[in-house]
Parts: structure tokens; sequence; C-alpha cells
């Protein structure tokens, strides 16, 4: 199960909302050895592509090593899909190279509802998880 602040949700949400009609892509990292997302990391689409995407493998350094220097590892990948569900395709599984994270997906495919999902993705093998949204982790 995922559980996650609203403020973090709602971020992942604008970010895919702003890119779209290309996918939006992203990290939330937490401190290493938790499962608690805490730091929002947006990042770019290397493909700039309404049907992939792909982590700028300059920023993806940047990023894994701060989180290394951080004592933190990605808790949640996320990016959007802008015209089918919110599913993994065959290319978001085969890509699905962190066995911890949490991998959430959002559709923009619709205007007025976004698809919000989270999976986990272990040797190819996909499993959907609960999500369960909170206003404040201490609360």
């Amino acid at each position: 199960m995922l559980t996650i602040e609203r403020a973090l949700v709602e971020k992942i949400v604008a970010h895919a909302r702003a890119d779209h009609p290309d996918e939006a892509c992203g990290v939330i990292a937490g401190p290493a050895g938790s499962d608690r997302p805490a730091r929002y990391i947006a990042m770019t689409n290397a493909e700039r592509s309404p049907t992939f995407y792909r982590f700028d493998s300059q920023e993806q350094l940047k990023v894994w090593r701060e989180m290394d220097d951080r004592d933190e590892e990605p808790v949640v990948i996320y990016h959007s899909h802008t015209s089918t569900e919110a599913y993994p395709s065959r290319t978001d599984i085969s890509y699905a190279s962190e066995p911890n994270a949490h991998y959430v997906l959002v559709s923009t495919r619709e205007d007025d509802e976004t698809e919000f999902r989270s999976y986990r993705i272990v040797d190819g093998e996909v499993t959907e998880e609960e999500v369960t949204v909170v206003d404040s982790y201490d609360a």
C-alpha cells in the first residue's frame, strides 16, 4: 500500500496537467529504508512525447547522486499517460528498475477527471496496490 500526503499527490497531478499533451515524469524521494515519500522532484521528459517518457540521463544521475548524499531513495517514481488509462505499458514494465519503489501513473486523458494509481513492478510482474491519501503523515 502507498500512503502519500495530499500535497504530493496535488504536485504530481499539477505536473501531469502542465506537461499535457506530453507525458510528465518525476520522483519522490524518502529516507532510505522507509516507505514514506517526502521530497518531490519533478524531472524532465527527455523524449518530450505524448506516448513515452525517459528521464534525462544527466538529470537522473544528478538526482540519484543527491539522493545518495542525503541517504534517500526513490520511494515513488511517477509519470503520466495522456491518452490511455493509468496502467503500466510494456515499455514502463521493462524500464522499472527500482524494486522497492511505488510506480505511480496518472492519466490525463480526461479534462475533468484524473486517474491516480500505484503499482509495484518487480521482475516484470505488475501488482496494483491501494493508495491512501492523507493530509499529513503526523495526523
